[in-house]
């Protein structure tokens, strides 16, 4: 089995094609010689009988009531039926015009039949002297004046009643063979052609040459043809950001390595550009700081490529943790920045402490280069959201922040976004920027099922009734000062 399944994959859709017809016209043919042929024999012959005794029937009752018929043949008519009528006393008949002889014996045998049969008609098959190769199906019966009536049918009409209808039956086999033939091959046809049309436009994109693809199917294959238009696009368009990011990163490389190379040549030349010694060097140093975050963002952005998601299933990592540290270590860039903050407690989310804590402190760190007097921060379950009043973005640019290379107009290298949105659609999350009536929204989120929002609910409930229970104790406490220091 294992070789025949080897074997068929193999071969190309027209010997496919090849294979099924000749699978298909074996089995019609074994169908008709092994199981119809059979079942057409048993229904010829009863056919021929059924045909036999409705030409008896009639005829023996036409002679019952014309019983003055002294005629003993009539001969055969268009189905091939001959009526002998032999005298009970006769020794033998001979069919006239026949060369067929009833003998004594074989009537004889008709008539012990008939009496076997009682009242009805009595059936046979005579086989003819040994002379002839003929052989004849009969009915007899007896009628009202004591005569015997014999009906009978030459064998040789049944056999072609049935090479009729075998040839019948054999010719709509070759009609429906021929009619699935054509069928498959041109529903063969309507799928080498596109499929041909695929493999030189697949082989045009490898080559990097212009390539067109014109299938208008709804089918699978239009679905392929439509992925790989799709996919030939976003490579198109891949191959031009990385040329926009190459030239980028070109661009920022260049302009603090120039600045640290001039500078560098100028105090060896004992010139102080920036006035005097320290504070030329000082730019130096601010130059290649600048440089060395650069190049840190680049080999964050490289290690973000391969993070994978690789954390146990369900939701573990403590976001307010993550939250508090973050705030704790940037806050002081911005001190006349005020921080808000509603944060539901306990809220957890996928994935590992590090990228998500580099996610937050990209945020905040963007939030503090745009906001004017305030940033807030909420964090629900399954949702982060970091909010700056500061100016709104440009629609236009909205659906490009988080690209690589792109900056705003404060923005230092263009890659901290990218890096957060690497990191939030690696851990099942989505991410999007909003323009608000006085600020700027980052909200990261995903869809909670209905466990995980029960579960929710349950814990505020639980948390609403512990500050209740809370403020209640802090009531009775001052009750209680006031009534001892009465």
């Amino acid at each position: 089995m294992k070789r025949v399944r080897l074997w068929l994959r193999e071969l190309t859709l027209a010997q496919q094609l090849l294979t099924i017809l000749f699978v298909v016209i074996s089995i019609l043919t074994i169908f008709i010689f092994a199981f119809l042929t059979p079942g057409i024999n048993e229904f010829t012959t009863s056919e021929m009988y059924r045909m036999l005794h409705a030409s008896h029937t009639s005829f023996s009752y036409y002679l019952n009531e014309n019983d003055h018929v002294r005629r003993t043949y009539f001969p055969s008519d268009d189905s091939g039926i001959v009526h002998i009528i032999v005298e009970a006393d006769e020794d033998f008949t001979t069919l006239p015009g026949e060369d067929i002889t009833f003998s004594r014996s074989a009537v004889t045998k008709m008539q012990a039949d008939l009496l076997l049969a009682g009242d009805g008609p009595s059936d046979g098959i005579y086989k003819a002297p040994k002379d002839t190769d003929e052989s004849l199906l009969y009915t007899i019966s007896k009628l009202k004046d004591g005569r015997y009536l014999i009906t009978i049918m030459s064998a040789d009409t049944s056999t072609q009643f049935r090479s009729l209808l075998v040839n019948n039956i054999v010719n709509a086999n070759m009609l429906v063979a021929i009619a699935l033939f054509i069928i498959l091959t041109v529903w063969v046809t309507t799928i080498i052609v596109p499929l041909n049309q695929i493999k030189a436009y697949i082989t045009k994109i490898k080559n990097d040459e212009p390539a067109e693809l014109n299938i208008s199917r709804r089918d699978e294959i239009g679905e392929v043809a439509e992925a790989l238009r799709e996919m030939d696009l976003e490579l198109q368009k891949q191959s031009r950001e990385k040329q926009e990011m190459i030239q980028n990163i070109s661009h920022d490389l260049k302009t603090p390595i120039a600045t640290i190379r001039s500078y560098g040549e100028s105090i060896k030349d004992g010139v102080y550009p920036y006035g005097s010694l320290e504070k030329s060097i000082d730019v130096i140093i601010e130059h290649a700081d600048r440089l060395e975050k650069k190049v840190r963002s680049l080999i964050a952005l490289n290690k973000m490529d391969y993070l994978l998601d690789d954390c146990p299933e369900g939701d573990t990592l403590n976001m307010n943790d993550v939250v508090d540290k973050v705030l704790l270590s940037l806050k002081v860039i911005r001190p006349e920045i005020s921080f808000e903050r509603e944060c539901d407690r306990g809220v957890l989310f996928h994935g590992d402490e590090d990228p998500w804590r580099i996610v937050v402190e990209n945020l905040v760190d963007n939030a503090l280069r745009y906001a004017d007097t305030v940033i807030r921060l909420e964090l629900h379950p399954g949702e982060l959201k970091v909010i700056n009043d500061g100016q709104p973005i440009s629609e236009d640019r909205l659906s490009k922040l988080f690209k690589p290379y792109e900056k705003g107009t404060d923005g230092q290298f263009g890659l901290g976004l990218s890096i957060v949105y690497k990191i939030v659609t690696t851990y099942g999350y989505r991410i999007a920027a909003e323009n608000l009536a006085n600020g700027v929204c980052f909200r990261i989120w995903k869809e909670l099922d209905k466990k995980e929002i029960r579960a929710f609910q349950r814990e505020k409930k639980k948390e609403e009734r512990e500050k209740a229970k809370e403020i209640r104790r802090q009531e009775r406490e001052e009750r209680k000062s006031g009534r001892t220091e009465a």
